[in-house]
């Protein structure tokens, strides 16, 4: 299906349905304003999956104004190629709002940000970058 056009849902309720729930604690690795979370349950270091939350508090500038707060992940998992390299494919996700955003407000950006991560519309974009 083409981006162009797409109808998603904002506002809608996810279920997750069906997979298996895997269980992300921390490994004392040291993230500035955050925590890095690993799957325990796989073994091989090397293409463990892992994944880094970071928050940024809003601050108030000399002028008296708010900036932005932010919120990212980015989850990885690793691959050991046939060539023995390691490489590290990822989803990298972030929100930025404002002090002065509503709960409202957040929860459609989330309710978008979700839809177009999962939504059939896109499902070609992810898949091959497809933009037509």
């Amino acid at each position: 299906m083409p981006v162009n056009g797409a109808s998603i849902p904002v506002g809608a309720t996810w279920t997750p349905a069906g997979g298996t729930a895997k269980v992300y604690t921390t490994d004392g690795l040291s993230v500035v304003n955050g925590v890095h979370l690993i799957d325990a349950s796989v073994t091989d270091y090397r293409t463990r999956p892992q994944m880094t939350l970071k928050t940024k508090v809003p601050s108030l500038n000399s002028l008296g104004e708010y900036s932005k707060g932010r919120r990212s992940m980015v989850i990885t998992i690793p691959k050991v190629l046939t060539s023995g390299k390691t490489v590290f494919p990822l989803v990298r996700i972030e929100l930025e709002d404002h002090p002065e955003s509503s709960a409202a407000e957040v929860a459609a950006l989330l309710s978008i940000g979700a839809n177009v991560l999962i939504d059939a519309d896109f499902a070609s974009f992810w898949a091959t970058g497809s933009v037509a």
